[in-house]
């Protein structure tokens, strides 16, 4: 069968539709490539059931990505995600999360998107230098409400995006990538995983699915000029709306009929010829249905800056070793790799300012979400007397660690006394995970001053029964004000 009886096919059906085949391209040999093995693999993730430990991670993201959906809806690129919805986009029954409005699903994926990075609150994946729920997770709601798919397919959909997307930095270099390049790994991955976990609650064919990833190459974004931005609001858009929307965008496409490249990644011009010439192709499928990438991604514990992290982590081990007030400190010193310094240092966004937030936790012996987004309170006196002691040490020891991110935070005190603090793994990574009640914890927070603590208590209840939902579009009451 052709490409041409294909498309012949999809334009027969109601509406002009494409009502998926029962995997009419299944293939019965054994894959002879990346593409065979991946496209496979995405195909199948539609029907397979996720190991308990990985379901149980894939709840955790899930709910702290629609955590971070609703927080950002207060936040400035929430604000303009929501303006653009009401003046633009206003059309269709995908939700826009935060607010009584609809939207056509590229629309609402958008939106949402944007609000799930409206600060520094969603998750991360280390190895791949990306934030993949903020993408992934808008993506697959969007695409799931317009098919009214079930709870258990949805929660497949978000585990399928977060192992493509990542896989595809990762197999252009990963953490190595992310260094060497003047390319970002954020838009890549987030296109490549918003797409992957939309074509899964399509249900699309093993070709179907090669041909989402053709037309997801062709609207990945490596332009790094994101970092200039002071309001998050283009960064909100490169890191999750913009990909979110991509992402439904390609596996819509195809589902309508589009065909495409049966390879984009191997053959005369593939994408990693123009992005990464000295990709490793077969890291690909690299233990795919092994090790789920959703389990190795971190969710923050502090809603600050990824490096920032560390630093708060280590400042309160200090504190807790041996007490101390702000008066009584003389001096902060923070090491971080350089490359990893660099994002975080004397930025004028507050969440993403590693001497600010020293300076926060100095004085509130925390980082609340509020305090994080006071952007006001930069220019406090007492906070600027705290700043002032604390100075960011670029080591390049530190660097050699890399994709670990090692801190070392010394604080010395008026008296003469030193006190320091290694992390090597960080609250809420793989290595020292969030418990099930750290992160419902830190939803609760994030989601009771927008929605109230009764619908947040419900939402949260809802997320960890996600398999005994039947119709994804019954969360829309549990995601907007009432």
């Amino acid at each position: 069968m052709n490409r041409r009886s294909v498309l012949g096919m999809s334009m027969m059906t109601a509406g002009g539709i494409y009502a998926s085949q029962a995997r009419v391209f299944a293939q019965s040999s054994p894959p002879k490539t990346e593409m065979d093995a991946l496209s496979a693999y995405m195909s199948a993730a539609t029907d397979r059931e996720l190991p308990a430990d990985v379901a149980e991670h894939a709840k955790y993201h899930l709910l702290d990505t629609l955590a971070a959906m609703i927080s950002g809806s207060q936040l400035l690129p929430g604000q303009a995600a929501l303006r653009y919805v009401s003046a633009h986009a206003g059309k269709g029954e995908a939700t826009v999360v935060g607010a009584r409005l609809t939207a056509a699903a590229g629309d609402a994926a958008l939106a949402n998107g944007v609000m799930a990075h409206a600060d520094e609150t969603d998750d991360s994946h280390n190895a791949s230098r990306s934030h993949p729920g903020c993408a992934v997770v808008p993506s697959a709601l969007a695409a799931g409400e317009e098919l009214g798919i079930d709870g258990a397919r949805f929660l497949r959909a978000v585990t399928l995006g977060y192992d493509i997307g990542t896989r595809v930095v990762m197999a252009m270099g990963g953490a190595d990538f992310s260094y060497e390049s003047s390319l970002s790994t954020h838009s890549i991955a987030g296109t490549f995983g918003a797409a992957a976990a939309a074509a899964c609650a399509a249900a699309l064919d093993i070709r179907q699915m090669r041909w989402v990833l053709d037309y997801t190459a062709q609207q990945s974004s490596g332009i790094i000029a994101w970092r200039r931005d002071t309001d998050h609001v283009e960064k909100a858009f490169v890191f999750g709306g913009m990909p979110a929307r991509n992402g439904v965008a390609s596996a819509l496409l195809v589902r309508s009929g589009w065909n495409g490249l049966d390879d984009i990644f191997s053959g005369p011009d593939n994408f990693f010829l123009a992005y990464a010439p000295k990709a490793q192709p077969e890291r690909l499928i690299e233990k795919l249905g092994e090790r789920y990438e959703i389990t190795q991604t971190d969710i923050k514990k502090w809603t600050v800056g990824s490096p920032i992290q560390a630093p708060l982590d280590a400042i309160q081990a200090i504190h807790r070793k041996q007490p101390f007030e702000a008066d009584d400190v003389e001096s902060v010193t923070v090491r971080l790799a350089p490359s990893v310094a660099r994002v975080v240092d004397s930025r004028e966004m507050p969440d993403i300012c590693l001497q600010h937030m020293i300076a926060v936790m100095l004085l509130d012996k925390t980082v609340s979400f509020r305090a994080a987004h006071d952007k006001a309170r930069m220019q406090q006196p007492a906070v600027l007397r705290e700043r002032a002691k604390v100075t960011l040490v670029c080591d390049e020891e530190l660097s050699k660690l890399l994709p670990v991110r090692i801190t070392l935070v010394e604080i010395e005190l008026k008296d003469g006394r030193r006190l320091s603090e290694r992390v090597a793994a960080v609250r809420g990574t793989p290595r020292n995970p969030m418990t099930r009640g750290e992160v419902m914890d830190k939803a609760r927070d994030l989601i009771s001053p927008v929605l109230g603590r009764e619908t947040s208590a419900r939402l949260i209840e809802t997320i960890f029964k996600i398999e005994h939902v039947q119709d994804i579009r019954s969360l829309r009451p549990l995601l907007q004000p009432g």
